[in-house]
């Protein structure tokens, strides 16, 4: 079975500086990690490769940097890995991001099935990956909570819908967006990591996708624009009542009344 893991590379603080002209997150220079998420998706494909057998690239969309997470993902067991790199992909909403990945995958070839995690920690939209199966003409499913079974033709999986979990059963090629606790993801192997140093890392640019044209991709293929990102202020306010029931209740009413929320 020929899988593909779509991962992301996003930032360890949640204190990230916002462009006030693009209002994109600055990303050059902060301290960054696999996104979480993209950690159970490589477990997923690990544990199908040990039943069924096949190969797991990694693909992943940033700058230079980000094979950083492809060799973590080599390190785990991930067999190649892609990166989607130019300056003429920056500034992506989820249509664009998608769409520039999904082209990315063309140029990689076919694959049978394709995870990604639920969402990034970074944009918690969950929208890319079903996008990637749109653009794609892929079915997917999301919310993945378990794999129930797989044979030559389709997989049957689980989704988690919060009050019911749902069975489906899925043709190849698809696509499947997976939560968290699927698996518990294995930690890196340094005889991994080391065995794989030298492995050679695809770059795909904007000249080596099928669709040259640049409105849609980045800002220009972006119809979302993000009018102001901040970040939350920090209140380190604290305040302590002390008495009975009755005399706490009235205080926290009078609170409240203050606060005029009643």
């Amino acid at each position: 079975m020929n899988i593909l893991v779509c991962i992301k590379q996003v930032p360890e603080t949640n204190k990230v500086e916002v462009d006030p002209v693009t209002g994109v997150l600055k990303r050059n220079g902060v301290s960054s990690k696999m996104n979480p998420y993209d950690l159970y998706a490589i477990e997923t494909a690990l544990r199908i490769r040990e039943e069924k057998g096949g190969t797991i690239t990694v693909i992943t969309m940033g700058p230079n940097q980000a094979m950083s997470i492809i060799r973590e993902a080599f390190s785990m067991g991930a067999d190649q890995g892609a990166i989607i790199s130019d300056r003429k992909f920056g500034g992506a909403d989820v249509l664009a991001t998608s769409y520039t990945i999904s082209q990315g995958i063309k140029k990689l070839g076919h694959f049978d099935l394709i995870l990604c995690g639920k969402q990034t920690t970074d944009g918690d939209t969950a929208q890319v990956g079903p996008e990637v199966a749109e653009w794609l003409q892929i079915p997917s499913v999301s919310n993945v909570c378990k794999i129930k079974e797989i044979d030559e033709s389709s997989i049957v999986v689980e989704m988690d819908m919060t009050e019911d979990i749902e069975i489906a059963i899925v043709g190849f090629p698809c696509l499947l967006s997976v939560d968290k606790d699927i698996f518990t993801p294995r930690l890196p192997s340094y005889l991994k990591k080391q065995a794989s140093k030298d492995r050679e890392i695809t770059v795909i640019t904007f000249d080596d996708l099928e669709d040259k044209n640049e409105k849609h991709y980045g800002l220009n293929g972006s119809p979302t624009q993000v009018q102001r990102i901040f970040p939350p202020e920090v209140n380190t306010e604290q305040v302590i009542w002390k008495g009975n029931g009755s005399e706490l209740a009235n205080q926290l009413y009078e609170k409240l009344e203050e606060l005029k929320l009643v």
